[in-house]
């Protein structure tokens, strides 16, 4: 589900935060659904729960998530107006193109990849929506 590198310089709740972003995003997490209590997302990362606890905090006020008292925390959907992580994704988007020019990959090459990995996203959303009505 979620994996650490305890090697990255990013503090492990960022790697959980962003883990379960991605999980969100991606539509692997449906809204409504209950995410892993913060004792049993520690047991499972062998992490500190303090940990946990920040990350899904912070995903809560994000707007990722919501917290029912006693319950636990649910996936809110993802947040229309996140353009402050579109920058931060665009960002990361414009220093990995500046690295491969870098490394004189061509734009062609580029172009070709995004263009490539664009189009594997929307048949495997196409094919998800697909399976969702076959199911109704």
């Amino acid at each position: 589900m979620i994996q650490l590198n305890y090697r990255d310089s990013k503090p492990i709740y960022e790697q959980v935060k962003d883990g379960f972003r991605r999980l969100i995003v991606q539509g692997v997490m449906e809204v409504d659904e209950k995410l892993p209590s913060v004792r049993e997302m520690a047991s499972n990362l062998a992490i500190n729960p303090n940990t946990i606890q920040r990350a899904y905090r912070e995903l809560e006020q994000e707007g990722y998530l919501y917290a029912v008292a006693g319950r636990g925390s649910f996936v809110a959907g993802v947040p229309e107006a996140d353009s402050a992580r579109k920058e931060e994704l665009f960002a990361a988007f414009d220093a990995a193109v500046e690295e491969l020019l870098y490394l004189q990959v061509e734009e062609r090459e580029i172009c070709q990849r995004v263009a490539e990995k664009y189009r594997k996203l929307q048949d495997k959303a196409k094919s998800k929506a697909r399976s969702a009505e076959a199911a109704d």
